[in-house]
C-alpha cells in the first residue's frame, strides 16, 4: 500500500495529508499544550511540521502504514493526526513494531476523539499490518494520554528515556 486510505468512525474522518494541511498543522504543533508532552515541549516551526507531513506521506510509501489527518466527519474540520509511525528513536524497547502517536487539537480535548481515532488506526492496523504487536510511548504526566492507550487496549511493558525525557512504554498484541 503506497496511500493512506480513509477511514471513517461515528464522528471523524481520518484522510491521507494534503498539501493545505500545513497551516492547521502548523497550528497544532505550534500549541504549547498539545506539544507540552509531545515534543519535549518545544514547538515546531513550519519547516519542522512541513517535514512532519513528508515523513507522514513517506512512510505510507516505505512500510505501507503511517499517519493519518483526522478530521470532523461532518464538517471537515482539522482535529488532529493519529497513526503509525517508524521513528527510529533509538529506544530499543519501540524496535520491531510500529509506533502510534496521536495528537488532538487542545479546543478539542477531552471529547473522546484521540481515543476514537487510536481504535479506528488499531483496527485497521489489525488487518493491514504485518506486526505481532503496537507500542506508543507516553510522558508519565500526561494523563490524558495514558487514559486513551489503557482504552484502546494497550498495557505499560517498561520506563524507558528518550534523551533525557522519562516515557511509560506501552504495548497492545495485534488484535487485542
Amino acid at each position: 500500500m503506497t496511500d493512506a486510505p480513509t477511514l471513517h468512525t461515528e464522528r471523524l474522518t481520518l484522510r491521507a495529508h494534503r498539501l493545505s494541511d500545513l497551516d492547521d498543522s502548523v497550528a497544532l504543533w505550534q500549541d504549547p499544550v498539545t506539544v507540552k508532552f509531545i515534543t519535549g515541549g518545544q514547538i515546531q516551526d513550519e519547516q519542522a511540521v512541513w517535514f512532519r507531513i513528508l515523513r507522514h506521506a513517506g512512510l505510507w510509501s516505505l512500510f505501507g502504514y503511517g499517519s493519518w489527518v483526522v478530521a470532523d466527519r461532518k464538517t471537515g474540520a482539522y482535529v488532529g493526526s493519529a497513526g503509525l509511525l517508524e521513528s527510529r528513536r533509538g529506544i530499543p524497547e519501540l524496535e520491531g513494531c510500529p509506533e502510534i502517536g496521536w495528537a488532538v487539537r487542545s479546543q478539542l480535548a477531552g471529547q473522546g476523539l484521540a481515543t476514537e481515532a487510536v481504535a479506528a488506526t488499531l483496527a485497521w492496523a489489525d488487518v493491514h499490518v504485518d506486526a505481532p504487536a503496537t507500542r506508543c510511548i507516553v510522558d508519565p504526566d500526561n494523563r490524558p494520554s495514558i487514559k486513551v492507550a489503557e482504552k484502546c487496549g494497550f498495557r505499560e511493558t517498561a520506563r524507558v528515556r528518550n534523551g533525557e525525557i522519562p516515557l511509560i512504554l506501552f504495548e497492545r498484541n495485534r488484535g487485542g
